[in-house]
């Protein structure tokens, strides 16, 4: 019996097979073209493209460093400092006094002088004959009529014992070599008169 079955199915499947074979060779000999799929029904292929990779930039496009770095700025020079003019020096007329008192409030002594255009406190040198001692400006003096009166003004004025130590007499008048060491920050006598641009070593 099941024998028998299994014939049946086979002589089925047969036939279906030689129908299917005769109906595409008649198709083809009576030139019938076969129906392909519309190119819009076509699915698209599951293999993915290859990515392409990005572009990379130029070196024309790529930023320059130096472009937008910011520019260095040279140091600014210090400024030089002014330098201090030069304390006035020269020859002069010199004459000695000894007062009892002084305008600087001072006892007199051996390195007082007097000056009408230095003020009080001024520290000079007196150079005679190549001996020089130092003096301070503790007094004014001498009056106009007696600076004018010498071939030099006389634009200062030595203690009696400072006169005696560099000439060896105590009242005396001579020519000698003055230098400004420190102005002083006292009293000025006078700001002109005859010896004023000696005394300011503009002469």
């Amino acid at each position: 019996m099941r024998k028998q079955i299994r014939q049946a199915i086979t002589l089925t499947v047969t036939g279906v097979l030689l129908a299917t074979g005769t109906a595409a060779t008649a198709h083809a000999a009576a030139g019938t073209p076969v129906r392909r799929p519309a190119p819009d029904q076509i699915l698209p292929s599951s293999t993915p493209s290859l990515a392409r990779p990005p572009a990379q930039p130029s070196a024309a496009q790529s930023p320059s460093p130096s472009a937008s770095a910011t520019p260095e700025t040279s140091p600014t020079p210090a400024a030089s400092p002014t330098p201090e003019p030069e304390l006035p020096s020269g020859t002069a007329t010199a004459t000695s006094f000894w007062d009892g008192a002084t305008a600087s409030g001072k006892p007199m002594r051996y390195r007082t002088i007097a000056s009408p255009y230095w003020p009080l406190g001024t520290k000079v040198k007196i150079t005679y004959r190549g001996k020089s001692v130092i003096g301070f400006v503790e007094d004014f003096g001498p009056a106009e009529w007696a600076v004018a009166q010498h071939d030099i003004p006389a634009i200062v004025d030595l203690s009696e014992k400072m006169m005696a130590d560099l000439t060896g007499v105590r009242s005396n008048t001579v020519h000698v070599r003055f230098e400004v060491l420190k102005w002083g920050t006292g009293r000025v006598y006078r700001r002109s008169g005859t010896g004023y641009d000696l005394a300011m070593g503009r002469s």
